[in-house]
């Protein structure tokens, strides 16, 4: 067997890092759907196939709600997650965010959540060429869990009223939105992310509301870059923390 190698911490800022390994890292969606669910002070929210917890630590950062469940099945993942909270313990209290580890299909939190977000897998179960390595055909692939699945959870476990917001990909968003409804809760929010004015979507952002009306407004935009051919947009600088 070799030897375990000792994961990289990344540096979010105000003191929060989040550990990555070859297998479980994290892109641009992630900082994209923290700053779209955007939780309230007092919250408690719940982050599902949270991988690394790159999205819990991003909330935690920016937005200090009361609690942050971080729910996530596979091994290797959880245990960056783990890591991550002790690196990050001088930023925030030890009880704000909670490493879980569980299988979503199953699992159910033990009091009622004001928001749950997932980056789910965007790739269907039996679509496209599987990495060969599990752990990111997992992240990337919907083998052990489904859009549905997800609803489903976020059903079980939301208050009345509560938001789920998930990201996905364009060719997806039929099937988060038949999932939503299937499951109470009703899609309130939709914003599109592009490269550029001229750019097709590459995201979509989602949010739904258990129990909510049925009125979906559709957001404007986000462009990644800038209009003067800068690397980044105003708003993408803001939710990166770019001075």
């Amino acid at each position: 067997m070799g030897e375990k190698v000792a994961p990289d911490a990344e540096p979010l800022g105000k003191g929060y890092f989040v550990c990555v390994s070859k297998e479980h890292r994290f892109g641009t969606d992630a900082f994209l759907l923290a700053d779209f669910a955007a939780p309230h002070r007092f919250d408690k929210v719940c982050d599902l196939c949270s991988g690394n917890g790159i999205v819990a630590f991003v909330m935690a950062r920016n937005f200090s709600p009361a609690k942050i469940y971080a729910v996530e099945i596979q091994k290797s993942a959880y245990e960056l997650l783990a890591e991550s909270k002790k690196k990050s313990f001088a930023a925030t209290s030890s009880d704000v965010i909670i490493p879980v580890m569980a299988d979503l299909r199953e699992w159910r939190s033990a009091e009622p959540l004001d928001l749950i977000t997932c980056n789910p897998p965007y790739k269907t179960g039996n679509s496209g060429i599987k990495n060969r390595a599990d752990e990111t055909s997992i992240a990337r692939h919907e083998m052990l869990c489904t859009v549905y699945d997800v609803c489903a959870a976020a059903k079980r476990s939301l208050r009345y009223g509560g938001r789920l917001c998930m990201c996905n990909r364009p060719e997806r968003i039929a099937d988060v939105i038949c999932a939503m409804r299937e499951c109470k809760i009703e899609p309130k929010r939709l914003r599109p992310v592009q490269k550029d004015p001229q750019s097709d979507p590459w995201l979509i952002l989602v949010e739904g509301r258990l129990g909510g009306g049925n009125y979906l407004k559709m957001e404007k935009p986000l462009y990644i870059k800038g209009e003067n051919g800068e690397e980044y947009s105003q708003e993408m600088k803001r939710i990166y923390s770019i001075d």
